[in-house]
């Protein structure tokens, strides 16, 4: 049975993301904006049906998907970029890979308590973010 991701998650650390933006090739005048920004987490997990919203003051972001199967994903709020996205369950963690112009792209995400962990990856970059339930 898959991990609970249910719930409001607040961002407590990000560590990383500047290196993470460069390997995605996102301007200079973006980077400096999302690194002051502390974005929160919404997750509604229903069966293999997922919406995780990225909520900021800036922008944000929705990804709806279902697990295992593959769709294509409109990152234009992020970098500019379309990808062929697969999100699937490696034990408790949730791994996605995300197919495009990026080697390597993709992320994975569990819970631990009562903490929510994200390791973004793309062209090398590693980015990690903790966020905590509220």
């Amino acid at each position: 049975m898959p991990v609970d991701m249910n719930g409001y998650w607040k961002m407590i650390s990000n560590d990383n993301f500047e290196e993470y933006m460069k390997a995605l090739d996102v301007n200079v005048a973006i980077r400096k904006i999302a690194l002051l920004l502390k974005p929160d987490k919404d997750i509604v997990q229903n069966g293999d049906h997922m919406m995780i919203k990225t909520l900021s003051t800036f922008k944000n972001y929705n990804m709806d998907f279902h697990v295992g199967k593959e769709f294509e994903e409109d990152l234009s709020g992020v970098d500019d970029r379309k990808c062929m996205t697969t999100v699937t369950w490696v034990g408790d963690k949730l791994v996605c890979v995300q197919k495009g112009e990026v080697e390597g792209r993709g992320w994975t995400q569990w819970v631990q308590g009562d903490e929510l962990h994200l390791e973004l990856r793309a062209g090398g970059a590693v980015c990690k973010q903790v966020f905590k339930k509220t």
